[in-house]
């Protein structure tokens, strides 16, 4: 008995220090990794001709037919003439821009008023689409706002807020929560660029 209750006995405590070493993951994994755990639909692309095609797959899939354009130098990307962008937000349409940053710590995608303009988030609708590339990932938020800072020397945008969680909730009644949730349904097509 003795025997197999020392083999039981090592073998957990093997168990528990593997367990218990800290596993570091680059920049790019851990954010992703936080991403997903989130609820956030994630697409890696290696070049621009695949952020079309996963685009226009995003769109069919959801049965959307406009999109929402908050940067015009996106318009390129959009599928051909089958897909219409709009100036003017609608519930029905999934939101298309850019972003600031990708937090790796937490999963969340930082935005300024370069790409939200005078907006809170919770104005507008709740599917987004947002094109990112690799460069923009950075660890935290004090390198997001730094990053920000560098960016914009000349005149530093207002409205820096983040998208913090990828599944809607309409059933969180916390009134501390009332009129200020940045949940989204959120696709992401990051785009390799190092």
């Amino acid at each position: 008995m003795n025997f197999f209750k020392k083999l039981f006995n090592i073998q957990d405590e093997k168990d528990k220090e593997i367990k218990s070493q800290e596993v570091n993951l680059s920049l790019d994994d851990l954010f992703v990794h936080n991403f997903v755990k989130k609820g956030g639909k994630f697409l890696y692309c290696i070049k621009e001709q695949e952020v079309k095609e996963n685009l226009r797959n995003i769109l069919k899939e959801n049965n959307w037919s406009s999109v929402y354009l908050l940067n015009n130098n996106l318009k390129n990307l959009l599928p051909s003439k089958e897909i219409e962008s709009s100036s003017l937000p609608k519930a029905e349409y999934p939101v298309f821009t850019s972003c600031e940053h990708l937090i790796a710590e937490n999963g969340d995608i930082m935005f300024s008023s370069n790409q939200l303009r005078s907006k809170k988030l919770i104005e507008y609708p709740d599917n987004f689409i947002v094109l990112a590339t690799t460069s923009q990932i950075v660890k935290n938020t004090g390198q997001g706002l730094t990053g920000i800072k560098t960016n914009s020397k000349d005149s530093l945008p207002t409205n820096i807020s983040s998208i913090r969680n990828y599944q809607i909730n309409k059933n969180d009644d916390n009134f501390l929560n009332y009129g200020n949730s940045n949940s989204k349904n959120l696709y992401l097509l990051l785009l390799e660029n190092l």
